[in-house]
């Protein structure tokens, strides 16, 4: 029986990522549990890369995910639901900051969607398949 769930998804793909918080939020209502969604903005600022971005911008960047996020998870839950939601935006890898997130809240489940893998995915492993191995709870993903 879990007591916190932790659902990571992608607001870069809503349509795709949709599945993953249904069955995240039937999970929850199944065990009355707590459910927290969290998406990950990538780290522009320790790669070459974030040399190109300033504080504010990634700022910026952040605060826009967490408004497609509670927009998203509002649209999916409908607005009452969700109230009880737990809305979480980081910065970094995927999947270090959903297995951080989980450890954080202790959360007893992890519901991640997962894609068709590519020939890149067998040699670098998706982020689930990474969340999967390192996880200290258990995880379901969600194709």
């Amino acid at each position: 029986m879990s007591k916190t769930i932790l659902c990571a998804v992608d607001i870069n793909r809503p349509d795709a990522e949709r599945k993953v918080l249904e069955v995240a939020l039937k999970l929850a209502d199944l065990d009355k549990a707590q459910l927290d969604v969290i998406t990950v903005v990538p780290d522009f600022g320790m790669s070459v890369v974030g040399a190109y971005f300033q504080d504010h911008q990634i700022e910026t960047a952040k605060d826009s995910a967490g408004d497609l996020l509670r927009q998203f998870v509002s649209e999916v839950a409908g607005p009452d639901r969700d109230e009880g939601i737990r809305h979480v935006v980081a910065m970094g890898n995927v999947y270090d900051e959903v297995l951080r997130a989980a450890e954080l809240e202790g959360s007893d489940l992890i519901v991640i969607g997962a894609h068709r893998p590519d020939l890149k995915d067998y040699l670098l492993g998706p982020n689930a398949s990474r969340v999967v191995r390192h996880s200290n709870c258990s995880v379901y993903v969600v194709r």
